[in-house]
């Protein structure tokens, strides 16, 4: 990982890396496959962000994972899970699902709608290696966190309400209308990405549109406020 004195870095959606496998159109906010640059491998313990539309009856076959958190936010559609566990479940639109492989598991992530599908994949270290493999998934109605953070996935027992992660680290979401504000205080030490999923938004006076990213470094608190009616996905974590 590579920090800088920048408190706030812009990742334009532009930038990003871009596979296009037909069935499968990714863009990477971090190094990842066949994507590599040496300025954006991590922020903190967050390893990946992607940015994922999945083809109608397609999907990802049976892959293996360990010793990494792994946290599905599906934007429109729905996923269907199935994993070495004997878990099987769909994850529909403004719902997560969250994947502790531990000392190891196998998944299968198939979008088995008649439309695309489009998520955010999200990859956290986890604290502590090992453990036996853990899977989830959870409604949160975007009603809910109208106006504010709501957490939907998280290392911290105070956060009940949240699906449970193995990392020092929080996912949240937020709906915001045009004109409100929010803030996040993002902790010395700790480091925090952010990306619009629809909108656009200022933080500090400056201007994120839709899948463009935000890496904030830690020590600060941003004033973040809605340019357009805006759906927020942000991460903190150590």
């Amino acid at each position: 990982m590579i920090d800088t004195d920048t408190e706030i870095q812009r990742r334009p959606f532009a930038s990003l890396g871009h596979a296009n496998h037909g069935w499968l159109d990714a863009r990477h906010h971090f190094s990842f496959a066949d994507y590599y640059d040496p300025a954006r491998m991590s922020w903190g313990a967050i390893r990946v962000w992607n940015d994922d539309t999945i083809g109608p009856n397609s999907g990802f076959p049976p892959h293996p994972h360990r010793d990494m958190e792994i946290i599905t936010y599906v934007r429109t559609g729905a996923i269907t899970h199935q994993d070495s566990m004997g878990n099987v479940g769909k994850t529909a639109a403004g719902d997560v699902q969250v994947m502790s492989a531990g000392t190891g598991v196998r998944h299968a992530e198939y979008n088995l709608e008649t439309e695309p599908t489009t998520l955010f994949q999200i990859w956290i270290e986890p604290t502590r290696t090992g453990g036996s493999p853990s899977w989830g998934a959870k409604p949160f109605p975007k009603g809910d966190r109208s106006g504010k953070f709501v957490t939907l996935a998280s290392g911290f027992a105070e956060d009940g309400d949240a699906l449970p992660i193995r990392a020092d680290a929080r996912v949240m979401a937020a709906t915001v209308k045009a004109g409100e504000t929010l803030t996040h205080t993002v902790g010395e030490g700790r480091h925090a990405y952010l990306v619009p999923a629809t909108g656009s938004i200022e933080i500090d006076g400056q201007r994120f549109d839709a899948r463009d990213g935000a890496a904030l470094s830690g020590g600060q608190t941003v004033t973040i406020v809605a340019i357009d009616d805006a759906e927020i996905v942000l991460v903190d974590a150590d």
